[in-house]
């Protein structure tokens, strides 16, 4: 659930941007990835500001296509009618004989496993899946974070007059992983989302504090908790770095300078705290960073508006905690 009292800003400009860059310097057909709700920061608006940008995008299923109601190619496993997908201008990728007779008669993509061994079809089926599309098959498609797996893709389809793409953003550095087209995701959301929250209060301490009795002279309390999928670690206060000290449900501590008062901005990602940074600490993936802190609080666009937009449905709010990678923190317990 959201916190009224959390901050989640995007900014769209950096988005926009980000695809253009990528664009200019790949110079091929370029797919927007926004599954997930464009990774925590709102698919429809995304998608509304990429649209003149991006060639077209990627959705990991038919009902997040729906959603945002944007041609493009449905990457996860192919379910649904072939005509909703007609209906909708979306491509399903397809990984078997069966997926491909099912909709031979709207077009689709041929899903293949490159070493990801997920939802991909394997080499020794290639062949079969295609005659049973019947020549609906002109485009061919990977998961994989491997220049390995670009190039095996091209290896297994090349010559055969298909679009093929493998690029994930782990593989945008990799001209050879190119082929016809990339398929970016977190490279177009990097530092585009800023979440903060204010001192509720701040007090000098007298013993332990908290449910877990903590030590820490000085500390502050944000009305953000672990409802709001926040959890012990790094925060930023005017400019210094903090620690989020204990997570309750619906509040939390947090250490604080001398010179922090009630209403100063705790920054929970962004400035000096960038995904990268956070991922690090949590021994996780800056995806994971982007979906967990999106969904803390009421999401703000920049420039376009400054009116809070909350998502009714969320599907990618797991509140399952990683696990933390031990680092020197601000206070003892």
């Amino acid at each position: 659930m959201r916190s009224r009292h959390v901050s989640a800003r995007v900014d769209l400009d950096r988005i926009r941007a980000s695809a253009e860059r990528i664009r200019a310097s790949t110079g091929v057909e370029l797919l927007a990835v926004v599954k997930a709700d464009a990774y925590g920061l709102g698919a429809i608006r995304v998608a509304d500001a990429l649209a003149a940008v991006v060639d077209e995008f990627a959705y990991f299923s038919i009902d997040e296509a729906r959603e945002v109601g944007r041609p493009g190619l449905v990457i996860g496993p192919a379910d649904g009618e072939a005509a909703w997908h007609q209906e909708l201008g979306v491509r399903p990728c397809v990984a078997s004989v069966e997926q491909a007779r099912r909709y031979a008669s709207i077009g689709c993509a041929l899903s293949v496993d490159t070493g990801m061994q997920r939802f991909g079809c394997p080499d020794g089926q290639i062949d079969e899946i295609l005659a049973a599309a019947g020549g609906a098959i002109d485009e061919a498609m990977t998961h994989t974070a491997r220049p390995e797996g670009a190039r095996r893709l091209r290896e297994l389809l090349g010559g055969r007059s298909m679009k093929l793409h493998a690029a994930s953003s782990a593989l945008l550095d990799t001209p050879d992983a190119w082929l016809d087209a990339v398929r970016p995701g977190v490279a177009l959301y990097r530092g585009a989302l800023r979440v903060s929250a204010r001192l509720e209060s701040v007090r000098q301490t007298h013993g332990p504090a908290g449910y877990t009795r903590f030590h820490c002279p000085r500390v502050g309390v944000i009305l953000a908790g672990y409802s709001n999928f926040l959890r012990e670690g790094p925060a930023v206060i005017n400019g210094r770095r903090q620690q989020i000290l204990e997570v309750g449900m619906n509040s939390s501590y947090v250490s604080v300078d001398a010179h922090d008062r009630v209403g100063d901005e705790v920054v929970l990602l962004g400035d000096e705290l960038p995904e990268a940074v956070l991922a690090g600490f949590y021994c996780t993936r800056e995806h994971e960073i982007l979906c967990r802190y999106g969904a803390m609080g009421p999401r703000t666009y920049a420039p376009i508006d400054d009116a809070p937009l909350t998502c009714a449905g969320d599907t990618t709010r797991s509140c399952d905690a990683a696990p933390l990678r031990t680092a020197p923190s601000a206070c003892s317990r």
